[in-house]
């Protein structure tokens, strides 16, 4: 065999390589990425069915419910235009409290509920992912202020 044809074999099986390792880098991004959707947007039905996404959140006042087994809390999550209910199985963050902000990652199910398979609390009152401030604000939430507040300034203002 010419060496010319022995380089041009190198260079082909270097590129197959190279070409297999960018599809299972790919591949193994896109089965990790997740989403990010807000309350709204589930009950409209744009979140995707049978795959893991993020939504975010207040945890609505009053709504929290924990069952017998100690384990297992139920709540709903809002950005004031819509609701959806969440359960979550497992030990929730120190900070999960009513009236403020949370992102769980989990699935929708077949009844329009969340099924959380982590549940992460907001820690700073002044930070919020930019995908949940933005659907506060559209619904014309202050962001930062808490949930007891913008409830009772609305009351007022209603008056």
């Amino acid at each position: 065999m010419k060496p010319r044809h022995r380089r041009l074999i190198w260079i082909l099986a270097g590129l197959a390589a190279l070409g297999l390792a960018v599809a299972l880098v790919l591949n193994a991004f896109q089965s990790n990425l997740v989403f990010f959707f807000t309350p709204t947007q589930i009950a409209n039905g744009e979140a995707p069915q049978g795959r893991s996404f993020r939504i975010g959140g207040l945890v609505e006042e009053g709504s929290v419910r924990r069952e017998g087994d100690g384990t297992t809390v139920a709540f709903r999550v809002t950005d004031n235009a819509r609701t959806v209910d969440v359960t979550y199985r497992g030990i929730l963050p120190d900070l999960f409290k009513e009236g403020r902000g949370i992102v769980a990652q989990g699935t929708v199910q077949a009844d329009g509920s969340f099924k959380a398979s982590e549940v992460l609390a907001k820690h700073d009152e002044n930070y919020m992912p930019p995908e949940a401030a933005e659907a506060l604000k559209r619904a014309g939430h202050p962001v930062g202020a808490p949930a007891q507040f913008v409830d009772k300034a609305s009351k007022s203002l209603a008056q």
